[in-house]
């Protein structure tokens, strides 16, 4: 989210002013609100400059040298800056030139730039120091800044923002700030009433710039009233919620370079003090909750990852709980923690098309404690846009004597259930070009991971009971007949081929290859199927093997490449005596071996396709999917 020093930056700063004076803090040796006090005594009675000189500070030290390749031709203003943050995100609405962009009046966004207030001015009547106080003056566009007006800052539920009845605007704004009700739930639980939220990007600064103003101005905050922030006390200063959105931000958003120039440049360019929240940031935590949170989070759940595209899937889970609050999951794309989301759902970018990825998710609260991970899900990106195995497809065709008739379709998707109301199926008849019936699956109907659902004529007289539902109608097809799997009325695979009136399955049973790469497919290959005599139904409603996992989970060991082709990598954690079991997609198992440590394991002689890789310890089992080459 941020931009950090670098070491030579680091560096360089230390050979420079961009440090913390030496023994500037060394009376802030308390915890609690006595801490407080103490910085208040030390960052108190800064030389004041006065309002108007903030004009030249702001043209001179508020620069973007941090986001946009024009760099310090423009002001760094919250309210307009998208952060590109290396993820090809577009440029500013607008940007603003020093002094000669100032407001001014202003009619429209990206007009002009004036002075926020962060802590709004009528707070505290207008009074100085605090009227020109640099630490919460920031430089914004002055359309923003009105509109935002004096409404605290929060988290705006996007079901109640503001109707927005003023010109010259939007809501949510150009880069995405926006003003409505506040979010009654979660960490911003407790307060309903109107409130402003700035991006993620500035979200800490909000938050270190209330945390400097209830230190700075200690002994005068409790006279403050009628600000929905504030609490009317000189010791916590803000109400409960706010403080809770306050440490929740300042957590999920950690200080940035911005931020640490910023401080050095008011304390040695301007008026002599400084921010100790963005020189010590864990200095919240000891004031604001002295004694430490150590309750971690409970284990985010029933994570599916769906939705693929060539390089992108999605992600959602059920929430975790918290005693206080969690503010951020953290999202494990194959082991690697590699994205982070302030929400239960989240799609993960920049994946390579074709490519099995699993996710994990842990949970984390404002002070950073981490819950265990999430249950596992893996998800295929597509190729070119082509569908893969988080479809269900045909995995059997009964075309037997008299009305014999039946089809199969399965969930091998490792999605734990698809809900079958977007499919439909249909039948061309005797070559037609076009499909002459539709079959509409039952209503509320759903195929759960590993199992199938089987549609069979009315007058079936063998295997009736693996059935799920009679129609005579699509199952009247004959040997020559296609029949086509739809999705939202796309066709995503197909026994047989429209307006070919060859015959391909007259008087057999037709069973999916387990060598078969189970991927849904708009062309029928005959050698993807194994053909069985004629009322043959012994696979019929199959389910494929399902392990159970008890205490040995999939942190214990991990396995690598996935896919793979001929060499597969089996790392445990802890060493211990582990069976490892590789079984077919119909359950046959195909490789058994016993390890007691890290071991290579060829797999050459397996045909393409998807297994299960069962591993067992002791009296617990887990089981993984395993794509080979």
């Amino acid at each position: 989210m941020k931009h950090f020093y670098t070491l030579l930056l680091l560096l360089i700063s230390a050979a420079t002013f961009a440090q913390i004076p030496v023994g500037y803090y060394n009376s802030a040796t308390g915890t609690g609100y006595t801490l407080k006090t103490q910085l208040h005594n030390i960052i108190d009675d800064h030389n004041d400059q006065g309002y108007n000189a903030m004009d030249g500070f702001i043209a001179t030290y508020d620069r973007d040298n941090y986001y946009d390749s024009n760099g310090s031709n423009t002001i760094l203003d919250i309210y307009s800056e998208i952060p590109n943050n290396g993820n090809n995100t577009p440029n500013d609405p607008y940007n603003f030139i020093p002094i000669t962009d100032e407001c001014g009046n202003y009619s429209s966004e990206g007009d002009c730039y004036n002075k926020e207030h962060v802590i709004p001015k009528s707070v505290f009547n207008d009074q100085t120091p605090m009227y020109s106080d640099a630490h919460e003056l920031l430089p914004t566009d002055g359309r923003v800044n009105g509109f935002r007006g004096n409404e605290p800052f929060g988290v705006v539920d996007d079901a109640q923002l503001d109707p927005n009845e003023q010109n010259g605007i939007t809501n949510p704004t150009q880069n995405g700030s926006k003003l409505g009700n506040n979010l009654n739930s979660g960490y911003s639980a407790g307060y309903t009433g109107k409130v402003f939220e700035p991006i993620d990007e500035f979200k800490g600064d909000i938050a270190r710039i209330y945390f400097y103003f209830a230190t700075r101005y200690e002994d005068q905050v409790s006279a403050w009233g009628g600000f929905a922030m504030f609490n009317g006390t000189s010791d916590q200063v803000f109400d409960n919620t706010f403080l809770s959105i306050l440490m929740t931000w300042h957590e999920m958003d950690p200080v940035s370079e911005k931020e640490m120039d910023r401080n050095n440049n008011i304390y040695y360019h301007h008026q002599g003090n400084r921010n100790p929240f963005v020189d010590h940031p864990e200095w919240v935590a000891l004031i604001w909750n002295p004694t430490p949170d150590t309750e971690a989070p409970t284990n985010p759940a029933n994570l599916v990852a769906s939705n693929p595209t060539d390089n992108t899937i999605s992600l959602a889970w059920t929430a975790s709980t918290d005693n206080i609050a969690v503010t951020s999951y953290d999202i494990y794309v194959d082991g690697t923690n590699s994205f982070n989301s302030t929400t239960n759902s989240f799609t993960v970018t920049g994946l390579t098309a074709d490519t099995n990825y699993c996710f994990t998710i842990k949970a984390k609260d404002a002070t950073g404690n981490e819950s265990g991970f999430s249950n596992e899900s893996c998800e295929m990106t597509t190729d070119n846009g082509t569908g893969n195995s988080v479809e269900i497809f045909f995995t059997e065709y009964m075309e037997g004597s008299s009305n014999n008739k039946a089809l199969e379709i399965s969930n091998w998707s490792f999605s734990p259930v698809v809900d079958l109301s977007v499919y439909t199926i249909k039948l061309s008849s005797n070559g037609s070009p076009t499909w002459t019936a539709t079959y509409n699956f039952p209503t509320n109907a759903t195929i759960n991971y590993g199992e199938t659902f089987v549609i069979a004529n009315g007058s079936l007289a063998v295997c009736t009971n693996v059935v799920d539902d009679f129609n005579n109608t699509i199952t009247s097809f004959n040997g020559n007949d296609a029949i086509g799997l739809f999705k939202n009325d796309v066709l995503i695979d197909i026994i047989g081929t429209l307006g070919d009136a060859t015959v391909f399955g007259e008087n057999v049973t037709l069973v999916k290859s387990p060598s078969w790469y189970p991927t849904p497919s708009t062309t029928f290959n005959i050698n993807d199927w194994v053909s069985y005599p004629s009322n043959t139904c012994s696979d019929l409603g199959h389910t494929i093997l399902i392990l159970s996992t008890d205490n040995f989970t999939s942190e214990d060991f991990n396995i690598y490449p996935n896919p793979v082709s001929d060499i597969l990598n089996i790392q445990l954690k802890n060493p211990n005596e582990t069976q490892i079991e590789i079984y077919n997609i119909l359950g046959k198992r195909v490789l058994t071996k016993t390890i007691n440590q890290s071991q290579i394991i060829n797999i050459e002689n397996l045909n393409s396709g998807i297994y299960i890789l069962k591993f067992t310890q002791g009296n617990s089992t887990i089981s993984k999917k395993l794509i080979k080459k």
